[in-house]
C-alpha cells in the first residue's frame, strides 16, 4: 500500500518528534548512569573517600616535598620528613587547639537550646508588636495555615530521619576505620610515584596513538590543572581565612571564636560558603552574648577586613592568575554531587567531574564558538584558562 509523501509541515513535525524522543532517551540514559554511579559510590565510599583524602593531601604537600628535594634530599627522605612534620603539627594541634575546640563546641551545644528559646521569645515579642503580626496570625490560623502546619509536621521528621540516616551511613562501620588508617600509605605512594605518574600516565590510556588520544590527554591535563589550582589554592586560602576569622573574633571578645574559625576554614573549601555561614553564626552569637549593636558591627568589621586581606593578598599570592573553576561552578557541583551521587564522596568527586565538564566545554564548545565568530569577521573573548592549557 502506497502512502503519500508527508507535507513540509508534517515532515517538520515528524523530525521534531524524533528529536524530542532522542533527547528524552539521552536524558534517561544520563539519569540512569548518574543513579548507577551514585549507587556504586555509596557502596565503595569507605574505599574511595580515603583515596580522595590522600590525593588531596598529595596535591597540598607535593610543593613542600619538592622544596626539600631542592635541598639535596632524596625524594623518599623528603617525603619522610614532610610526613614527620605533618605528624608533629597534628600532635601539636591535638595538644593545644583541639582541647579548647572540644570545650567550645561542647559549651555551644549545651547553650544552643537556650539561644533558640531566647530567639523565639524575642521574635514573639517583636511579632506581637509588629503592624502585620495580626494579619499573619490570621493567615496562620486559616485553612492555608493549617495545611502549612500539617505539611511541616509531616516533612520535618522525614528530613531529620533522612539527614541522620545519611550521616550514619557515611561515618559508621569498621571499614571506615581501616580505610582511613591506610591514608598515610596512600599518601606516601602518591608522593613517591608522582614523577613516574606524570611521565608515563599516558601510556596506560587504553587508546592507540592517534588524534583522539591527543585530545583525551589534553582534556585530562586541563582537568588536572584545574584540580591543582582548586585543592592546592582554594584549600590554603580557606585555611588562612579560618585562622584570621578565629583571631579576629577572639580579639573582639566573641565566644566560640575557634569554632567559628573552624567553620570558616572547613566550609571555605566551597567558595563564599565558609565566610557566609561563619558570619551569620557570629552575628547571632554576638547579639546573644553582648546584647548591643556595637559587637555585631565589630563582627562585620572583622569579616570585611578578612575578606579584604583574602582578596588582596592571600588569593593573588596563593592562586595568582592561574585559572581554576569558577566559584559558582564549584558550589553547584558540590550541591549536585551530594544530591545525585550521595554523601561526602559524591560532593568531593563532583569537583573533578565539574572540572572535566569545564575542560570539555572549553575545548570543544567555547573554542568552536570563538573560531566560528572569528571566521565570520567577529571577535570573541577568549575563554578563561585556554592560554594556560595551550601552554601546558
Amino acid at each position: 500500500m502506497h502512502f503519500p509523501d508527508p507535507t513540509e509541515k508534517q515532515a517538520k513535525l515528524l523530525w521534531l518528534a524524533a528529536t524530542a524522543l532522542a533527547v528524552a532517551i539521552l536524558i534517561a540514559a544520563a539519569g540512569t548512569a548518574l543513579w548507577a554511579l551514585g549507587w556504586v559510590l555509596n557502596r565503595l565510599a569507605a574505599v574511595l573517600l580515603p583515596l580522595a583524602v590522600a590525593g588531596i593531601l598529595a596535591y597540598l604537600l607535593d610543593p613542600i616535598v619538592c622544596w626539600f628535594e631542592r635541598r639535596k634530599l632524596s625524594r623518599p627522605r623528603a617525603i619522610t620528613w614532610v610526613l614527620i612534620l605533618l605528624t608533629a603539627l597534628f600532635l601539636l594541634l591535638l595538644g593545644t587547639v583541639v582541647p579548647r575546640l572540644v570545650t567550645e563546641t561542647g559549651l555551644l551545644i549545651d547553650r544552643t537550646p537556650g539561644y533558640v528559646e531566647q530567639s523565639r521569645t524575642g521574635f514573639d515579642e517583636w511579632y506581637q508588636r509588629s503592624a502585620w503580626g495580626a494579619r499573619a496570625q490570621d493567615l496562620w490560623q486559616s485553612d492555608t495555615g493549617a495545611r502549612l502546619r500539617e505539611w511541616f509536621q509531616n516533612v520535618a521528621p522525614q528530613i531529620g530521619e533522612w539527614a541522620w540516616e545519611k550521616l550514619g551511613s557515611v561515618f559508621s562501620g569498621v571499614s571506615w576505620v581501616l580505610g582511613f588508617a591506610l591514608v598515610p600509605f596512600y599518601l606516601f605512594y602518591f608522593l613517591l610515584k608522582k614523577d613516574a605518574i606524570v611521565k608515563s600516565w599516558t601510556d596506560y590510556l587504553p587508546i592507540r596513538e592517534s588524534k583522539l588520544k591527543e585530545e583525551v590527554v589534553f582534556v585530562i591535563t586541563a582537568i588536572n590543572d584545574s584540580l591543582i589550582v582548586f585543592f592546592r589554592g582554594q584549600m590554603l586560602v580557606a585555611l588562612g581565612v579560618g585562622v584570621m576569622v578565629a583571631i579576629g573574633y577572639g580579639i573582639i571578645g566573641l565566644n566560640y571564636a575557634l569554632v567559628l574559625g573552624l567553620v570558616a576554614g572547613v566550609l571555605g573549601i566551597v567558595p563564599y560558603l565558609g565566610g557566609a555561614v561563619s558570619l551569620v553564626l557570629a552575628l547571632g552569637l554576638a547579639g546573644f552574648q553582648f546584647q548591643d549593636w556595637l559587637h555585631p558591627v565589630l563582627v562585620l568589621v572583622v569579616f570585611g577586613v578578612v575578606q579584604f586581606i583574602e582578596g588582596t593578598f592571600l588569593s593573588p599570592r596563593i592562586i595568582g592568575d592561574r585559572v581554576g573553576m569558577h566559584p559558582v561552578m564549584v558550589i553547584v557541583a558540590v550541591l549536585v554531587g551530594t544530591s545525585l551521587l550521595g554523601g561526602i564522596v559524591g560532593g568531593i568527586l563532583a569537583i573533578p567531574l565539574a572540572a572535566a565538564l569545564r575542560a570539555v566545554l572549553n575545548r570543544y564548545v567555547w573554542n568552536s564558538s570563538r573560531e566560528a565568530m572569528n571566521g565570520s569577521g567577529l571577535t570573541a573573548a577568549k575563554p578563561a584558562g585556554r592560554d594556560q592549557s595551550e601552554q601546558q
